[in-house]
């Protein structure tokens, strides 16, 4: 392998602008890069809670630390089509994995009645971060997709993540034994 980032100061953004793969300098506020940062935020988020996890003891928890794995690499393919508009890089099996392991493990669940708040283990509260953060990703993601036509699979991946990473705050909750917190509705004094 080819040392790829053999420079990591440069000083060539210290105009304000970047670089896209294609070489074309872009101002590092446009919608391309602010939602090329939010799919680089979420796999930092990923990683702590991976770091959060009780691997190697917990077969469950070693489990959905490769099941991550594999979602971080997903992102950087997702981090590969924004940093080269008009290439696709994202693996055709990347939407229908999260969709399996969201089924599988939302079976398992008891029902949700309530609303629960963000809560929980120190894995799950992160899972929770990771939900908000793909959120945000997933708006950056349409709103450039409104003036600039991105794979639809990308929205998707980032919809679905959200949605895995609710089921799995409450699978890390379950694993461990923790009750969620429910929301106590709306009241009036």
């Amino acid at each position: 392998m080819t040392n790829r980032l053999d420079q990591i100061v440069t000083r060539t953004g210290d105009d304000g602008t970047t670089a896209l793969a294609d070489g074309t300098r872009h101002l590092k506020s446009s919608a391309r890069f602010q939602a090329m940062g939010d799919v680089d935020e979420l796999n930092a988020h990923i990683g702590l809670l991976r770091a959060q996890l009780n691997v190697p003891t917990s077969e469950s928890d070693l489990k959905i630390d490769a099941f991550l794995v594999t979602l971080q690499h997903h992102l950087f393919e997702v981090g590969s089509e924004l940093a080269v508009p008009g290439m696709t890089f994202l693996a055709k099996s990347a939407l229908p994995l999260l969709e399996k392991w969201a089924l599988e493990h939302n079976a398992s669940l008891p029902p949700l009645t309530e609303f629960i708040l963000p809560s929980g283990t120190l894995a799950a509260a992160q899972a929770h971060v990771c939900r908000t953060v793909a959120r945000r990703a997933e708006r950056q993601l349409v709103a450039l997709n409104a003036s600039e036509a991105l794979n639809d699979g990308i929205i998707q991946l980032l919809n679905r993540s959200s949605d895995v990473f609710f089921i799995m705050a409450r699978v890390l909750n379950m694993n461990a034994q923790k009750a969620e917190t429910y929301w106590r509705g709306t009241q009036v004094d």
